[in-house]
């Protein structure tokens, strides 16, 4: 399951200065939450809410949806594997090259799971369509209209799209207001992604109220801890002091993208994200992994364990310019090595 996925630095004993495995936006400055959480600690001797108010209450205002239709959840993963236990012993299928813990957590739920390669050959008996939009790793948004098309040419199919990449691409993607309206969609969201909190572990489902109770009758008390639901509050009281600036990391995606094809040797995926999949002509992408990190410090995403992809495949997600040419040199001097 959760072995092989990006951040892996405790492998490495001489350390990491730049982490381009995770898909996390870089260089956020967490000052003010951390100042509020030191004034939190005192919290942590009380029992949090067991369904995560306030933060549903302040999430159902931002987004403008019934508070009814939100799931709050240890990440995006606890929205995942929930959602899977909802729908024990179902038939899957699975958008694939994608995240492995669609797979895997249908897999522990006694679902029968099929790999799918294009919406347009969805099995006829599917009972639930999982996928990642944007898409991890690949980069790549499936448009609006044709998702909404897609649910509603198969009402009988619950279809669960994740969403936790939403605010690293420009392109237009469901509206959770309108996303609840469906009874067979259900939304995965990732404040882990949207604010740079990995360690604290914080994402919600959104859905339509019946789809709510479904999974929610599943989940266990207190899954959300208290620090994590008083963070998530402040964060998305701070907002407008997180925005991030967008178009910049996908000029500098791009950028990226084409000084990798001029190189050579590799194939550039192409992106609508802050994250690039590449796959290499000749050589192995652990081989390039463990050189960058022993002799640059710096951390790439070994792709290999994706169900589709091979040895060849490793992912990258942008930084600041100047630790993006690092990253561009360190990869020039293996490929000349």
């Amino acid at each position: 399951m959760v072995i092989g996925h990006g951040n892996d630095k405790y492998q490495y004993a001489s350390g990491i200065l730049h982490d381009f495995s995770s898909n996390i936006p870089g260089r956020v400055d967490h000052t003010g939450l951390f100042e509020f959480l030191k004034q939190q600690l005192p919290t942590v001797m009380d029992y949090p809410n067991p369904m995560g108010s306030p933060l549903d209450e302040l999430l159902s205002r931002r987004l403008d949806i019934s508070p009814d239709s939100i799931l709050i959840t240890n990440g995006a993963t606890e929205s995942i594997y929930l959602t899977a236990q909802s729908y024990h012993g179902s038939r899957s299928a699975v958008l694939m090259p994608t995240f492995s813990e669609y797979a895997d957590a249908c897999r522990m739920n006694g679902h029968a799971v099929k790999s799918l390669f294009s919406l347009e050959k969805i099995p006829a008996d599917a009972q639930l369509v999982w996928l990642c939009n944007p898409n991890n790793p690949t980069g790549s948004v499936i448009g609006r209209e044709e998702l909404l098309n897609c649910i509603e040419k198969h009402p009988d199919t619950v279809f669960v799209v994740d969403q936790s990449y939403e605010c690293l691409t420009a392109e237009p993607l469901l509206r959770t207001n309108e996303a609840v309206l469906f009874p067979n969609l259900i939304l995965i969201h990732s404040l882990t992604k949207e604010f740079a909190i990995p360690g604290l572990r914080l994402g919600y489902l959104t859905a339509h109220p019946s789809l709510i109770r479904q999974i929610g009758a599943h989940r266990m008390p207190w899954s959300v801890n208290q620090l994590a639901i008083q963070a998530g509050s402040y964060l998305i009281q701070h907002e407008d002091e997180y925005e991030l600036p967008l178009q910049d990391i996908l000029d500098e995606c791009q950028y990226v993208a084409q000084k990798l094809t001029e190189m050579g040797g590799m194939e550039v995926w192409p992106s609508k994200t802050n994250f690039l999949l590449v796959q290499l002509r000749m050589g192995k992408a652990s081989a390039l992994k463990d050189y960058l990190a022993q002799k640059h410090q710096i951390l790439i995403r070994d792709c290999s364990n994706f169900e589709g992809l091979d040895e060849r495949f490793f992912r990258i997600a942008v930084q600041s310019p100047e630790e993006n040419d690092l990253l561009l040199n360190a990869i020039q001097e293996w490929i000349l090595e």
